[in-house]
């Protein structure tokens, strides 16, 4: 169940940043809008699943430099690469940019931290 309610969460602050971010574009309209969001949200929990403890791993000497900045960098990336496979499977999911995916990044994190406090199981499964 808290597979779900991540999911949705992560739907809900996808949707929130590509309302407040111009290069961020979601395609559809009405349930299908839903739909494409949900399996973004989807392929950005499997990319953060798999990707991210890698490049955390690899790249543990840089969060330390760096006081844990590149954090928001690889964030960023790793958006702009979930954009890439969305885009390879025929989504209608676009960032325009690494100054787009980076905002939405940032925006997404904060949006999924704040509904994961205030959803039960969403953010302590």
């Amino acid at each position: 169940m808290g597979f779900i309610i991540r999911t949705i969460v992560t739907a809900v602050a996808v949707w929130v940043a590509s309302l407040l971010v111009s290069g961020i574009q979601v395609g559809e309209s009405g349930w299908k809008k839903v739909g494409t969001l949900l399996l973004v949200a989807l392929i950005f929990g499997l990319v953060n699943a798999v990707i991210k403890p890698i490049i955390q791993t690899i790249g543990c000497a840089f969060y330390a430099l760096t006081l844990g900045l590149v954090a928001l960098v690889v964030n960023a990336l790793l958006f702009w690469l979930t954009s890439w496979i969305a885009d390879k499977i025929d989504l209608p999911f676009h960032i325009n940019g690494f100054w787009a995916a980076f905002w939405g990044g940032i925006i997404v994190a904060i949006v999924s931290w704040v509904l994961g406090l205030i959803t039960p199981g969403g953010d302590n499964d």
